[in-house]
């Protein structure tokens, strides 16, 4: 069978099992959440169930975190009729930007940006990231979308792990994730049983 094959029955976070485990040490991510967009169906549902907390919401754009957020926040952008805002790691924007420092899910120190040309006072923004572990990343890109006087109207991962970050997020902001909530034990402990299918053990 292929394994991207789409199933008849698509639940919520069908497409969680797409998902692979990492094979190249602790110095990477868990896993590696972007085999899903590789199935058209799966990316499609994603979006799609990221959005469903956010039908009455009013969203003026939506910002994608670098890199794997400009993946998944620009479909959400698309599927909504909204430009995109990339929020980068610093140093890589030709143009005069406001930086926030953060620490990401490694634990190393970082600092992200954003240009201060769009970004204002009453604009609705909808943030997006692959995934949140630590929250710290996220929590940095919250602080530079309001620095700037524009609303945080939620944030949207495929997954929001239940760490002290991820929790206070939560906790704050209207959220919205793909795992259904029998997942969410697996999450939390960083091992799906899902990974069995690539013949990956738990370590």
């Amino acid at each position: 069978m292929d394994a991207l094959a789409v199933p008849q029955d698509r639940g919520k976070g069908w497409y969680i099992s797409l998902m692979a485990p990492n094979t190249k040490g602790p110095k990477f991510a868990w896993l590696d959440p972007s085999r899903l967009y590789c199935n058209s169906q799966a990316l499609s549902d994603c979006v799609q169930d990221l959005l469903k907390p956010f039908q009455n919401e009013s969203i003026d754009i939506v910002a994608g975190i670098d890199a794997m957020g400009f993946i998944l926040g620009s479909a959400v952008a698309t599927t909504l009729g909204k430009g995109f805002l990339a929020i980068r790691k610093a140093g890589h924007l030709c143009i005069d930007t406001q930086t926030q420092d953060y620490s990401d899910y490694s634990g190393r120190e970082k600092l992200m940006e954003v240009r201060l040309d769009v970004l204002r006072p009453g604009l609705k923004v909808l943030i997006v990231d692959q995934w949140i572990e630590t929250g710290g990343t996220m929590k940095a890109a919250i602080q530079l979308v309001e620095k700037q006087g524009a609303t945080v109207v939620g944030v949207a991962a495929v997954a929001i792990e239940n760490s002290e970050g991820g929790t206070w997020i939560k906790q704050n902001y209207k959220h919205s994730h793909c795992i259904p909530e029998e997942l969410q034990s697996q999450i939390d402990s960083q091992y799906l049983e899902s990974f069995a299918l690539f013949g990956h053990k738990k370590q």
